[in-house]
């Protein structure tokens, strides 16, 4: 199933990378104001679960553009964001990616990631390690937040600031090194796994934002939980990940919004 993941964030990948610059059409998602989708968007689902649905016809998918398509109450469902970056897309900023985690009986068991512009391929597997490429991920040493390079991202809504978000970047900008904004949830969960980001945090976040990389994340070494600390919902709407070792002094910035 790893290697059908591969295929199809591969092929979406190629798909995106090669309509750069050509969109014709952008839209606004129904209610949500800043929340982009295109006709790359759409297209680059459908190949991604035509593929999928080539060898497992009776899986269920949960897809971003399309909601959820059930089969016939499999113990897999696959989860897919066709295109995780889409305003950077729209505006030909080359900073997204294709992300797909797969899910059995509710547990995360694998997960593809592929940024095209990099051709950079993150996988994971569960108890099996996380990869970038082929080589071996571990999550950074940074031991003080004081001293980390923190990753985070806006929801659509910032504007009515759900769950203190404005608060919350105000206060890590006051309590790491430094801190960045990608646009892509999924790369920034895949350079946490790949060292290069010591944490990240985002609220309202949605599943296929966050499968692949979570499991990425952990297989790492690293750590990830909700706000308060527990084990994480990936239907829930907080995210914080990080190298565990400045887990704690994250979650406890968190706590000073409340």
């Amino acid at each position: 199933m790893l290697y059908i993941a591969i295929e199809a964030v591969k092929e979406a990948g190629k798909f995106l990378k090669k309509n750069l610059g050509k969109v014709r059409q952008i839209d606004l998602k129904s209610g949500q104001e800043r929340n982009l989708v295109t006709e790359i968007d759409k297209k680059s689902e459908e190949l991604i679960v035509s593929i999928i649905k080539k060898h497992y016809p009776n899986h269920d998918i949960l897809a971003e553009e399309s909601g959820s398509k059930h089969g016939s109450k499999s113990d897999y469902r696959w989860i897919i964001d066709p295109l995780d970056g889409t305003t950077n897309f729209t505006h030909g900023l080359p900073i997204f990616c294709v992300s797909i985690g797969l899910e059995k009986r509710g547990e995360l068991i694998l997960g593809a990631i592929y940024d095209p512009n990099l051709d950079e391929l993150f996988t994971t597997e569960k108890g099996r390690g996380a990869f970038l490429n082929g080589r071996r991920l571990r999550v950074s040493t940074t031991k003080a937040l004081k001293d980390s390079l923190l990753v985070t991202g806006f929801p659509y809504n910032i504007t009515e600031n759900p769950d203190h978000c404005v608060e919350h970047f105000v206060n890590f900008l006051m309590s790491a090194q430094a801190i960045r904004r990608m646009g892509s949830a999924a790369l920034d969960l895949a350079y946490v796994a790949a060292g290069r980001y010591d944490g990240f945090w985002e609220v309202n976040l949605n599943p296929w934002d966050m499968a692949a990389g979570v499991l990425l994340v952990k297989e790492a070494g690293g750590e990830v939980t909700n706000f308060s600390g527990k084990e994480l919902d990936i239907y829930g709407k907080q995210i914080v990940a990080s190298n565990r070792l400045i887990h704690e002094e994250m979650l406890d910035v968190l706590k000073k919004a409340k």
